[in-house]
């Protein structure tokens, strides 16, 4: 009988391998709310480019979370949407099916406040230009500040360890939006032993900086960079999925797909479902180089409709960058040379590449250098965009 592939490319692993100090981290803060029914402390932030797991690990937590018995409220921003109608719609939703909706009063406040940020959304909910400050409602943060308070305390009082929001894509929320949660989180702060709650948010590399122009205290949040796999977990996750079905990996083929994947958790989903379906294995087989190689049309043709995607976004002052870049022939690469490519001073480059940063198509790695977020993106322009 075949077996199904066990690699999810693009979707939430069925096998979590790795980020064992960062579920550590988390699980800490998850401890201080249910030992002692307080905040967790400042809002946690996981900030990385795309494809290396924030959203795995926020999902992990919420697991790990309701085994607790934390009630859990999701909020998944979207570019140009209003992230506290959502946040209050998903905090609502979770009290309904914990049943702890039941207390008319805390009900009451939740429908209000619903209600109140459907209304200062209108006026509130914008784009800012980069380095200007909110102008945020008051009103909308003590409608936040008491939302989360009534929810989080109706939730202990049942019995449950208290509530657990998680923003996901926290750098596509409209700025002022952002100013509002991070100031009602700091007013909950000051009453931190009535408030058993923890925000836990992800976004892009771009994000860390957004939440410090939002609010000058919003510094004080809790920063979790998320890198690339090592070698040692690359192996992992391709190895651990495939050994629950009976399925082992030869050795030379499992160096060519960490070789192919850098480190990177989506391209080793991919790389080990390419190959999967190519060697279509039953339980007892072994995994060779000539699957893996079978698999490589399917494995390229989608990293190159990404690196498609990321280049057609671009600019052209952008293109000239990532063409800068690429023509370069190594994984990092030094500013200087970008902009001697360019044929422009250093300085000059400083806007095209936070644009770039921002949107997570490149990344620093090393004062003065750069790189790829994703693997194999430099050869793609190279060939076909420089050729």
């Amino acid at each position: 009988m075949l077996i199904p592939s066990p690699f999810t490319p693009g979707d939430l692993p069925r096998v979590l391998v790795g980020r064992a100090a960062e579920r550590r981290r988390l699980a800490d803060l998850l401890a201080r709310v249910t030992a002692y029914g307080e905040l967790a402390g400042p809002p946690v932030v996981l900030h990385a480019p795309r494809g290396l797991g924030k959203t795995t690990l926020l999902r992990d937590t919420e697991d790990r979370a309701r085994e607790l018995g934390f009630v859990t409220a999701w909020v998944a921003c979207a570019k140009g949407s209003p992230m506290l109608t959502e946040l209050a719609a998903s905090v609502r939703r979770a009290l309904i099916d914990a049943e702890v909706l039941d207390d008319r009063s805390t009900k009451r406040v939740l429908d209000t406040i619903s209600v109140e940020f459907a209304i200062f959304g209108v006026g509130f909910s914008t784009e800012f230009a980069r380095g200007a400050a909110p102008e945020v409602p008051t009103g909308a943060i003590s409608s936040l500040e008491r939302m989360l308070h009534e929810a989080a305390a109706a939730i202990r009082a049942r019995g449950g360890a208290g509530l657990l929001v998680l923003i996901d894509e926290l750098h596509a929320a409209p700025y002022a939006e952002v100013g509002v949660l991070l100031n009602a989180m700091q007013n909950l702060a000051g009453r931190r032993a009535e408030n058993p709650l923890a925000l836990m948010t992800a976004g892009l590399p771009s994000t860390p900086e957004m939440i410090m122009r939002a609010a000058t205290f919003g510094e004080r949040s809790e920063f979790i960079g998320i890198d690339r796999f090592d070698d040692a977990d690359s192996r992992r996750v391709l190895e651990e999925p495939a050994q629950e079905e009976g399925v082992g990996w030869a050795a030379d083929a499992i160096s060519a797909g960490l070789d192919i994947a850098d480190g990177n958790p989506y391209l080793l989903q991919l790389v080990g479902d390419s190959t999967w379906q190519a060697a279509a294995p039953r339980t007892g087989d072994t995994i060779e180089l000539d699957d893996l190689h079978a698999g490589e049309d399917r494995m390229r043709g989608q990293l190159a409709a990404m690196c498609r995607a990321r280049w057609d976004s671009a600019s052209d002052l952008e293109q000239a960058f990532l063409g800068a870049m690429a023509d370069y022939g190594e994984e990092i690469v030094p500013r200087e040379h970008i902009a001697t490519t360019m044929g422009r001073e250093s300085r000059a480059i400083s806007v095209p590449r936070a644009r770039l940063i921002d949107r997570g198509v490149i990344e620093a790695a090393g004062r003065g250098r750069l790189r790829f977020t994703l693997p194999g993106m430099g050869a793609w322009i190279r060939e076909h965009q420089r050729g």
